[in-house]
């Protein structure tokens, strides 16, 4: 701007007119309605924390307590293992087996062949007196002669009844060795069967103990959080909120742009610096 006395151009001021602020408020017509919303998001965010103070799990039910109580209680056989079998040819062991076979079969035979001998020989015996022949050669001869068949029957007697007690030895003791070997197999099929029953309601109280610990680590993050979902809560609050009404503030011209830009604002102030001007 030129003034007439001077013919100087004042320049404009640079921050006359720029935008130095914006304000925001409600609009009048819910002003009140988020005035109070507000109020009462306030006092709700501001409740202390209400836990909830009764069981989190189901726990165990009172069968599976028997049960694990009864597992529990499982005697593990203290002899499980393989299973070695003896040989029936060791020292000592096929008479360990023929013997009672021998005393219960054998021995009773033998002695009635003795008996049965001895009664011939009294029979003869009686016969040679009546004829006057006791003590000669005929009852030598007839005394030898069933002496002879006696030892031969007890032969035969022996012979027969150490084969059989032989096989049935033999026999007997397969028997009692394969009834160890299933006892044995039955002793450790039932301690596996325990462990793996024990494992498996180990597990189950496993699962029900973790799924407490879940529920308990669980409760404490939500106490924990608590606070923080408050201020979140309050935040969401403000957001979408009608900010409708807006004041806006502009930079004044500064005293020195007005005297410049005024009419005849450069001479005034060269007078006031210099004087009047002749």
């Amino acid at each position: 701007m030129a003034t007439a006395a001077t013919g100087i151009i004042a320049p404009p001021d640079p921050l006359a007119g720029k935008q130095t602020g914006t304000e925001s408020s409600l609009s009048n017509w819910a002003g009140d309605y988020v005035t109070n919303m507000l109020g009462k998001g306030q006092a709700l965010s501001e409740t202390p924390y209400q836990a909830y103070t009764g069981p989190l799990t189901a726990g165990t039910s009172g069968l599976q307590d028997q049960a694990f109580q009864g597992v529990a209680g499982l005697a593990l056989p203290q002899n499980m293992g393989g299973f070695t079998p003896q040989s029936f040819t060791a020292q000592g062991t096929a008479q360990q087996y023929m013997n009672p076979y021998i005393q219960s079969a054998l021995d009773p035979q033998l002695n009635e062949a003795r008996r049965q001998a001895e009664i011939s020989r009294m029979g003869d015996a009686a016969r040679l007196s009546k004829a006057g022949a006791y003590g000669g050669s005929r009852q030598a001869i007839m005394e030898s002669e069933l002496n002879r068949n006696l030892m031969a029957k007890q032969a035969d007697i022996t012979g027969i009844g150490y084969n059989a007690a032989y096989d049935r030895a033999a026999n007997q003791f397969n028997t009692e060795q394969g009834r160890g070997m299933e006892a044995q197999n039955l002793t450790n099929q039932y301690g596996l069967n325990a462990l793996g029953r024990q494992a498996e309601l180990g597990a189950v109280q496993r699962g029900i103990e973790g799924e407490g610990i879940a529920a308990d680590y669980g409760q404490f993050k939500e106490e924990r959080d608590y606070p923080f979902k408050q201020v979140q809560y309050q935040q969401s609050l403000l957001q979408g909120m009608p900010l409708a009404a807006q004041s806006y503030s502009y930079q004044q011209p500064s005293t020195l742009s007005n005297v410049l830009g005024s009419a005849g604002g450069i001479k005034s102030l060269y007078d006031t610096l210099f004087g009047p001007t002749k």
